[in-house]
């Protein structure tokens, strides 16, 4: 212990993460929730996260929660990319004591239904559209048969607006505007493509996360200028669905920023 330093001097807190981890499914961009199996919050959707533990960092806390809750095997969570959002630390946004959170984001391409059961206090896990899970007064993820929801607990009201729990949907609005300024100027939406796409396929990434419709020409125009955006896979092609020839394959290139960046319409047609 450093001479004259005394740890009892100072309240004891806790740190936790938070994730909001986002994918495009069938049209619509999906968040990752689960259902908390334990209390505060009990029976109430929220992100997946959790304590950290005290010999772990941060970003691996974040990794093992993920797969503790979600049922998502140790390989795919450790090839997500994760990217630090900001920290949360209002005093009150946990009931039981003083709570810091760090939250990340993760991005990835479609993926499968996570474990239904969930994992550590989470009982349940699932893609939803992040729409749905921000509606005013919404169950997110409800099912037409849903299992009988447990107790919703007696912590403070987890947001106006919104049924997530704590200060979830602050953390999901914020990570939400992220991925959207994120896009603007690096190469991330490629992480919401599977590994070889359509040009199609990445405008619908943009128009999805923006909710906005791009002009396809000029979309197709500013990605194909900007150096190491895209690569063309050769003599690689796949039918999308129209009445003319197959559109070509691209794969992620070796840039990560965006010279000049992509901007989103300021203003326009909405999708």
């Amino acid at each position: 212990m450093t001479a004259g330093y005394d740890p009892h001097a100072f309240e004891p807190f806790a740190v936790t993460v938070d994730l909001a981890v986002f994918t495009v499914r069938a049209g619509a961009l999906h968040v990752l929730l689960i259902r908390r199996g334990q209390e505060p919050y009990a029976g109430t959707w929220a992100l997946p996260g959790g304590f950290v533990l005290p010999r772990e960092s941060a970003e691996t806390a974040a990794r093992r929660e993920l797969a503790e809750e979600t049922g998502l095997s140790p390989g795919v969570v450790a090839a997500l990319h994760l990217e630090q959002l900001r920290t949360y630390s209002d005093p009150d946004r946990d009931p039981r004591m003083r709570v810091v959170s760090v939250a990340f984001t993760a991005l990835v391409p479609d993926m499968p239904e996570p474990a239904a059961g969930g994992g550590g206090d989470a009982d349940r896990a699932r893609w939803v559209p992040v729409g749905e899970a921000a509606a005013p007064g919404a169950d997110p993820g409800s099912d037409p048969d849903p299992d009988p929801d447990p107790d919703p607990g007696s912590g403070p009201d987890p947001g106006v607006g919104s049924g997530l729990a704590f200060d979830h949907a602050v953390i999901l609005a914020d990570a939400r505007e992220r991925v959207g300024s994120k896009l603007e100027y690096t190469c991330l939406a490629s992480a919401f493509c599977p590994p070889e796409f359509t040009l199609g396929e990445l405008q619908a990434v943009y128009e999805t996360v923006w909710d906005t419709a791009l002009d396809r020409p000029n979309f197709r125009r500013k990605v194909l200028a900007t150096p190491g955006f895209v690569e063309a896979v050769p003599g690689a092609a796949r039918l999308t669905g129209g009445r003319g020839k197959p559109a070509a394959l691209y794969r992620p290139g070796p840039a990560t920023t965006l010279h000049p960046p992509l901007l989103r319409p300021s203003e326009g047609p909405t999708r």
